[in-house]
Formats: C-alpha cells, structure tokens, sequence
C-alpha cells in the first residue's frame, strides 16, 4: 500500500529548468500563480502589494522573510527592523521580499505563571504560521529571523515542512548586565535566583570593604531594573544561544549568526549578506531537508554538549528530526554525551556568557577547534554553498590565553552534562542536566508536589528545610498534564538562590536554559498518563545515578503496580482553547514533544 503523504504535494518546476529566454527558473514554485494568465485574479493581487513590473512578475523568485517580531519582549521587540534590512537586501538582488510575523510567548515574563503553558506550544504555531505562508502563497524561499526560546526550532521545523530554500538569522544575545549593588555582571536569571535568596533572607550586598547598607528590596530592584539593558535574547547558554548554535553548527544559518550580539552593527550586515546566501540557495537548489541529516544533528548535539547547553535542546532536536524524517533518539543524545567533554564555562553553571564568548571568536572560533579535533563534522553542507569548515576556516582560533573555553584535555567534565537517565520512575527516559559541580549521584526521600505552583509556594514561605536530603517532585506537569509542559525557572533558580544544596528537583515538565542544580525533566510517562511519578508518595527514597544513568525510587515493581491500579487520573485542568487541543495533540518528551501525528 502506497503511504499517505505527509504534507501537500507542491511539486515544482524541475530543478534546472529556464525561462523562455535561458535564463534560470528560480521562481520554481511561485510561477504557479505568475506564469502567463492563469491566475490573473492572483497577479492583480501582487501587482497591488507591490509587484514592479511583468518581468519582475515572471521571473522575480518570491521570498518570505517571516520575523517572530512583537514588542513585549527584548528577546523580539528588534526582529521588525531586522527583517526590514533583510527586505532591502533581498530586493536589492531583484528578488521579491514579502514581510510577516508569527506570534511568540516570553519565557521570562511567563515564568512561574499560567502563561509559562502556552510557550512550549508557540513552537508548533510558529512551525504552522512558516507553512502556512510559504505555501499557501507559493514562496520560492524562507529567510526567518526568530529570537526568543521556541522560536528557532519554530522557525526550523516550519522550514523542514516546506522544505523550500531557507536560511535562519538569529536575533541576536543581548549584552551583558550589570548591578552596581552587586557589583558584578548579572542576567535574568539573577534576578530568579535572587527571588530564593530573598525569601531565605540572603540577599545581601557583598562583604568587600564596599556599601552594604542596602536592603533587599532595594538589592532586588537594582537586579530587575539592570539584568535585560536592550535588545536580544538571554545571554547565558540558555535555550535561545543553545538553539541558535545548534542551528548554526548544522548548516542552516550564516557563520557567525549565534554569537553576533542583538545591537551590533555586525547583526545588520548579516541581514545583508542573507541576501546573497538565499540566492545560493535557490542557484544550488539547497532545501533545509538536504542540511537536516543525521550528521548535522550529531553536529547540534556536539556543540550542545561542548557547551553546556539547555535540556530543552533534546526535546526540540528531537521534534526538528522527526519533522524532517531524520532517525533521532535519546540513545543518540547519550552516545554523543558520552564522548563529548564539556569545555565552556558559560552561564549558567559558568561564569561567561555570549556576549563575552563574541569577543574572543564567537561559535565559529569553538567550531574550528571542535573541527580540528575531529569532534565536529566540518563536511557537512550548508546554506553558503560551502561547507562548515571552509565556513569557519577564515575566523580566528581561539586566543591562547582566553578563559572561557577550557582545553579539550582539561575540561569541566570529561564527558557530557545532559545525561539521559532511565528507571522505574522513568521507564521511557528522562533527561538530566548535571554539570559534575553537584556531584554525580543524590539519593533524598522524596516530597510530592503535584502542580509547580506548590512548591513556589512553599519556597516563598521558606518550607523547604536544609537538615536533611530531599527529591522535590513536580508532576502533572508534561506536555497533556501541565497543559503545556511549562518550564520551571522560577524554582530551580530559587533554590540556587537559597542555596539549598541538599535538594535535587525532578518532574515531567521541563527547565530553563537558566536553570542549574541538580535537576531532572522530561520524565517519561508523565503523570497525567500513568507514569509511575504519579504514584510517588512523601517518604519514598529516590536516587538519581547519572554514573549507571539511573532514576528509581526505593520501591518494588509489585508495589508500584498495586499503586497504579487504585490511580485516577485526574480530570483535565483546560478543556477548551488552544490549550486543550494542544494537550489532546501532544505526544510524550522522549519524542520531542510534537502534536503532528505519525
């Protein structure tokens, strides 16, 4: 039996083909509506958007330059003026540029509230928003310009459907901020962290023969009104900086893109350059499929690992190969974890962040390095035309005597920091981010909390004690169960913020890039569809093993049975809305968390 395709079959016009005077057929599937008068309804149209003339008509390849542009955050608010100077560019080589937006969610301003629900599911809008356009106006090309978290594998998986020539430029990392109370460079996840010190009462300026007359508030506000000075996206390797490297290291973004801060001048002339990039592309027939390889994610993984990227890079590579029909696993995520040192000593488990890493080279500098090592796969093809070596083979090596990227044979930790961890609290895999910093292993009796807003609770009032070793448990919280599998920054950081050192945190909803510790999420099954962690009480003992990759709870599997038969799941907290079709859609973590179904 012959298989349903996936996606509408928009066959072009063969690759090679030419216009009636020889000259090449770029226009492949935008000539749909603009050849002769078959559509002539559909050329008045883009004569009024703006189409010149006949020739531009027939000939003008068609390229979307689709922005996550929206006001209300840093992360986004620059994208516009960005896409804007893609636009110029792209017209400037007598192509025709169309403008649209697709809509984004602040992780930050959403963190720790019901709003955190919907931006795992923006990633999905922003994936269908990029179809959507691309094909139903027949664009040759896609140029996205993504910001904040969810954006670029948005933007990436939207292109890996379309599978048109296509090519990310990412918005940029913001700078650096900076507390004169504190006296020291800070982020926005100070100022999560700093809500733990300030409900434990240690949020105090520091004891350096300098002022330290100020109060916590007045500590705090200093953080909230300096940690974000402009645009661009969290400057630490949170998820936005982890994406966006990964993206670059597997071809689909222009050397350099990922660690070119949001308000430099070099940004602008990214912009520009993307124009000659799609050119290429459409000229050489280079289609994001044709970059989303095996290899290409081995790279994404790699350069995750090197660097000490998010947890929340697994659930999107995951998603990215599934949508471009690439067999990826968690198996793959801890093969290559298991080879890979851990070198960068970034935010947030470091002390730099992208910005600074800029300053001395920037991601090609690191991909040189991992290149020469043989780490990184430099063959790989890219949307240059060239390969990634020949990419990076003009930028400088890494200075000899910067700090932030420590040598490959003295590193932070020998293999790397995601672990993926298996069980029978996590039957279907759960991924770790553990630096080595905490320790390898923590075995604490566990304390149950079904809704992360409990243990928000609880932290603020200053419940969570220091005498003895605890598992916080926050479940009901994946994908179906959350609605939403909302990241929870607010309580990893807070307990930072405390320094409660003696507590590990494990759920079935996932982290922030910011978050650090000793932390465990994409527990799978999740709660809400009978996973075991639904049945974990107070008391039991669980231990998180990332030397065996082990998470189990100190009870028999007879136990955990009886356990699960007299288990209801709980009614559905949202039962209509974008959340509730989302949680009716959505497949588990282990599977990058998708609701296309296969």
């Amino acid at each position: 039996m012959t298989q349903e395709p996936r996606y509408l079959d928009y066959t072009p016009a063969p690759s090679g083909s030419k216009h009636e005077d020889g000259t090449p057929l770029l226009n492949r599937y935008s000539t749909v509506l603009t050849r002769g008068h078959d559509s002539p309804g559909a050329q008045a149209m883009l004569y009024a958007a703006g189409v010149p003339d006949r020739n531009a008509m027939k000939k003008s390849p068609q390229v979307g330059v689709a922005s996550v542009w929206w006001e209300g955050n840093p992360c986004n608010m620059h994208l516009l003026d960005l896409a804007k100077t893609v636009k110029k560019s792209v017209a400037d080589k007598g192509l025709i540029a169309w403008q649209y937006n697709t809509i984004g969610v602040s992780d930050a301003i959403t963190m720790g509230t019901e709003g955190m629900r919907f931006s795992l599911q923006t990633r999905e809008l922003i994936a269908d928003s990029v179809e959507t356009v691309t094909c139903a106006q027949y664009h040759d090309a896609c140029i996205a310009i993504p910001g904040c978290d969810k954006n670029m594998p948005g933007v990436v998986m939207g292109m890996a459907r379309h599978n048109r020539p296509s090519i990310m430029i990412y918005g940029g990392t913001i700078a650096v901020g900076y507390s004169s109370l504190l006296r020291k460079p800070i982020n926005i996840s100070t100022c999560f962290e700093a809500a733990g010190a300030y409900a434990y009462n240690t949020l105090r300026q520091p004891n350096d023969g300098g002022d330290t007359s100020k109060t916590k508030d007045e500590i705090i506000e200093d953080l909230e009104r300096h940690a974000c000075p402009g645009a661009g996206a969290c400057g630490g390797m949170f998820t936005a900086n982890t994406m966006a490297t990964a993206i670059e290291s597997m071809g689909l973004s222009l050397p350099g893109s990922s660690s070119t801060p949001a308000e430099s001048p070099s940004k602008m002339r990214e912009c520009v350059k993307a124009a000659d990039a799609i050119q290429v592309c459409l000229e050489q027939d280079i289609t994001p499929c044709k970059l989303l390889t095996k290899r290409s994610f081995e790279n994404a993984l790699v350069m995750t690992m090197a660097l000490g990227g998010s947890t929340n890079g697994i659930l999107h590579f995951l998603a990215m190969a599934r949508t471009a029909e690439v067999d990826l696993t968690l198996d793959d995520v801890q093969r290559v974890s298991n080879k890979i040192p851990f070198i960068a000593d970034l935010a947030p488990s470091g002390k730099y962040y992208m910005a600074d890493l800029y300053q001395i080279g920037g991601i090609p500098s690191v991909q040189k390095l991992l290149i020469a090592a043989g780490l990184l796969d430099g063959d790989i093809p890219t949307v240059t035309g060239k390969t990634l070596a020949q990419n990076v083979e003009s930028f400088p090596s890494l200075p000899q005597d910067q700090v932030i990227i420590r040598p490959l044979d003295n590193p932070i930790k020998a293999t790397g920091h995601l672990q993926i961890l298996r069980g029978n609290l996590a039957p279907g895999g759960a991924v770790a981010k553990i630096t080595g910093k905490e320790g390898l292993k923590f075995t604490g009796k566990a304390r149950v909390f079904n809704k992360e807003n409990q243990l928000n609770d609880a932290l603020t009032q200053g419940k969570i004690p220091r005498d003895e070793n605890l598992v916080l448990i926050v479940r009901y919280e994946g994908p179906k169960g959350g609605p939403g599998m909302p990241e929870q920054l607010k309580s990893s950081a807070a307990l930072m913020g405390a320094k409660l050192t003696n507590v590990a945190l494990i759920t079935d909803g996932r982290y922030s890039g910011a978050s650090h510790g000793f932390i465990v999420g994409h527990i799978v099954p999740e709660a809400a569809v009978g996973g075991p962690i639904a049945v974990v009480r107070d008391g039991d003992v669980v231990t998180i093993n990332a030397e065996t990759n082990e998470l189990s709870m100190d009870v028999s599997d007879a136990e955990i049975q009886e356990r699960l038969n007299n288990w209801q799941p709980p009614k559905p907290q949202v039962t209509r809305g974008v959340l509730a079709k989302y949680a009716k859609l959505v497949g588990d973590a282990s599977h990058g968390a998708m609701t296309d179904l296969f």
